[in-house]
């Protein structure tokens, strides 16, 4: 049997079935598997987690679907067989796709519901086109494809700049919160669709196709398991009165009597006096309870200052490790600069050199020789 079937239809079927595997289980990965295999130190978010779980059965499914039309010989079969499943993929696939963007960006809850509303036309074109047995309407609705690309783009740069900008508001640690990587995962999605939609004809579009998706979902898995749950806060350590402030104790967010005037030396009290600034992830909210104000007025005060959250803390940070070099130099200890580095309150030393270039106008290793000259 199989000996009558060409040899680029039965690899094909093949990438089909290894496209299928790997969506479903990854799909069941992040369903059932507690721990993190790719990053132990990071807890992802629960609702991105299900909703990629979602999107990786949405696209098992769909191999699955497709998979019989690759060696079928009917051509209204096949028709059929494809009309379906584009069907199924502007349903639940492409809507998919749009919420898994959407809950990557963790400084708000966006409504997931859009995402719905905006396939709905395909949806429309595609049930006529089964009704009518023909690919008459699939230029309009590649051009209408065309359009909401164009426009998920748009809102996605607006978007994740805001949340950029939101990151350095609010947090000082950025590691595990990468803002950059939101867009490869667009430029992906939108690659592999665009390849999807208007690729087809090409000698190679099927098996382009195919490696390209399974290349896609071993790559948002990655993504998905090394973003970090915003929603998760560490509890607060405090040197001063040798007293421990926990998370509940820093949920409210109401108006304190502390003035913006006031903020400046009691900075200096709480958190350089303490060496608070030190500790891993401290969130502007934990800061501003530290202070007893809260974190509207710690941002209108940093706002004020012409700076944001994430630099005060990093200025902070690169000051302590200038002082911990020069005092190990001054002692004639060896220098371990990670070390150095991670007494300063960075656990990765990537984001310690960039935040060292962005201070100091130079690399590290530059200016350890400067300072030696």
């Amino acid at each position: 049997m199989f000996g009558q079937i060409p040899f680029k239809v039965i690899l094909l079927f093949m990438l089909y079935a290894v496209g299928a595997a790997t969506a479903l289980i990854a799909c069941i990965y992040l369903l059932i598997r507690r721990g993190n295999a790719f990053a132990p130190d990071v807890t992802s978010p629960v609702r991105l987690r299900r909703w990629t779980a979602a999107f990786f059965a949405s696209l098992a499914l769909g191999h699955v679907w497709y998979m019989p039309t690759v060696v079928c010989t009917s051509d209204d079969t096949i028709m059929l067989g494809n009309l379906v499943g584009g069907l199924l993929d502007c349903m639940i696939a492409i809507p998919l796709a749009m919420v898994v963007l959407l809950c990557l960006l963790q400084d708000r809850r966006r409504p997931l519901w859009l995402a719905w509303a905006m396939a709905a036309p395909l949806v429309a074109g595609m049930v006529v086109s089964i009704i009518n047995r023909n690919y008459d309407l699939f230029p309009a609705m590649h051009i209408y494809l065309l359009l909401l690309g164009i426009g998920l783009v748009i809102y996605m740069v607006h978007a994740v700049r805001q949340y950029g900008h939101w990151l350095r508001d609010n947090y000082a640690d950025l590691e595990h919160k990468e803002v950059w990587q939101s867009f490869v995962v667009l430029a992906v999605i939108l690659l592999v669709f665009g390849i999807y939609v208007y690729g087809f004809g090409w000698p190679a579009y099927e098996y382009i196709i195919q490696v390209c998706g399974i290349v896609f979902i071993c790559y948002l898995l990655w993504r998905v398991e090394t973003l970090s749950d915003l929603s998760i806060s560490q509890p607060l350590f405090l040197s001063v009165e040798k007293e421990r402030i926990t998370t509940e104790e820093m949920e409210d967010d109401s108006l304190s009597e502390v003035s913006l005037d006031d903020i400046g030396p009691l900075l200096q009290q709480c958190c350089i006096d303490t060496q608070l600034y030190l500790q891993h992830d401290l969130t502007i909210t934990q800061l501003a309870k530290a202070i007893g104000s809260n974190r509207t007025y710690l941002s209108q005060y940093f706002a004020h200052q012409d700076t944001t959250y994430n630099a005060y803390i990093n200025n902070l940070r690169i000051n302590h490790f200038v002082h911990l070099y020069r005092e190990a130099i001054a002692a004639q200890r060896s220098v371990l600069v990670k070390q150095l580095a991670n007494d300063s309150g960075y656990r990765s030393y990537s984001t310690f050199s960039l935040a060292f270039k962005q201070r100091m106008g130079q690399s590290v290793t530059a200016w350890m020789h400067d300072s030696a000259e």
